[in-house]
């Protein structure tokens, strides 16, 4: 919004938005923040007044009538949005895609339908697009356009109370409550096997509670009686706001699937790729995601038959980084994992 401004000054724009879209300048319609529900309960008790926002945004367009659209991910609603557009005239300009060439490929057409331009941040996907007859341009993701971080390791260890002569280890257990209960436990227990030489950077996203984050590390009194704030410290565990300085400054990582393992990959960091969900979403999900052959060739899989789901994997077309999913995802095994990352070796560089 912030360039779009700056090239053409007297652009005016609306629609739904968060507060930083607010302060580029857009007239926010909806607020992203009263619309963003996660979870089944939570979004169908909130399914009508939803509803009333998108009702209330689709008026402000037949009424406005823009000269284009640009619609950003959240394809639930935007995929929708884009068939009033096209039914208005309004060119639709779609920013990072959905993952169609995983999962809900049926969506596809409705893509064909109503996109005129897909605007996408990994350069497999142009090519899924151009063969499918959507007009796609890859135009790079975002994390790599950010400035790597420039905070040295003596002022990040005193601001975080780390000791520079120990390795450290960050841990990125992803930023929804959902996946903290579900990949954290692991990590801890690692954290228990490897706390002698090692000191572990946990980043606090901005969606999770730090106090509630505290206690969960703690546990129950049968895991480890004592109070957060001294388990913490027994543990060498250190809590810290910025996800891409921990990563700068660790010797290696543990990162959750998912855009952190993005951030891993551009800043340089080894890592290990780990993910955990329920057994009946798992199976779904393995039963459900199949990648096309120009992104991954589908006899592929590892050795308990899954096909990779680290997005580096799929942009290196091979697998760069190990993935430990479900029942692989044990603390022995992450332990095993990381050893040739945490030393001088091809694995930690390639």
């Amino acid at each position: 919004m912030s360039e779009l401004r700056s090239r053409r000054p007297g652009l005016t724009s609306f629609g739904l938005g968060g507060k930083e879209l607010e302060e580029a300048g857009l007239e926010r319609i909806v607020r992203a923040e009263d619309v963003a529900h996660m979870g089944i309960t939570e979004v169908i008790r909130h399914i009508p007044y939803i509803y009333g926002e998108y009702r209330r945004l689709v008026a402000a367009i037949k009424k406005r009538r823009p000269d284009v659209a640009i619609l950003i991910d959240f394809p639930d609603v935007n995929l929708r949005l884009a068939r009033e557009l096209k039914k208005l005239g309004v060119p639709v300009i779609y920013f990072v895609s959905p993952q169609l060439w995983a999962w809900k490929r049926r969506r596809l057409r409705w893509v064909q339908q109503r996109v005129d331009r897909m605007m996408v941040i990994f350069p497999f996907e142009e090519k899924f697009y151009r063969a499918r007859g959507v007009d796609a341009v890859f135009v790079g993701h975002p994390l790599a356009e950010l400035p790597r971080p420039t905070v040295s390791r003596g002022d990040y260890a005193a601001a975080h109370g780390l000791d520079p002569a120990r390795q450290w280890i960050a841990l990125l257990p992803g930023s929804r409550w959902k996946e903290i209960t579900a990949n954290l436990e692991a990590m801890i227990e690692l954290a228990h096997q490897l706390s002698s030489g090692f000191e572990f950077l946990l980043p606090v996203a901005a969606t999770i509670d730090r106090q509630k984050l505290e206690s969960y590390i703690a546990g129950p009194d049968e895991w480890w009686p004592a109070k957060p704030e001294s388990d913490l410290k027994r543990l060498h565990f250190h809590l810290v706001p910025d996800a891409r300085d921990a990563l700068h400054h660790a010797r290696a990582s543990v990162v959750a699937s998912g855009t952190a393992t993005v951030q891993a990959a551009v800043i340089g960091n080894p890592f290990v790729v780990v993910y955990r969900v329920s057994p009946v979403t798992f199976r779904l999900a393995k039963h459900l995601v199949h990648y096309p052959p120009e992104i991954w060739p589908p006899a592929q899989t590892d050795a308990d038959g899954n096909l990779p789901i680290a997005m580096v994997n799929l942009i290196a077309r091979r697998r760069i980084v190990p993935e430990l999913l479900q029942d692989r995802f044990t603390a022995k095994d992450v332990a095993d994992a990381l050893a040739p990352l945490l030393a001088d070796t091809p694995s930690a560089s390639r």
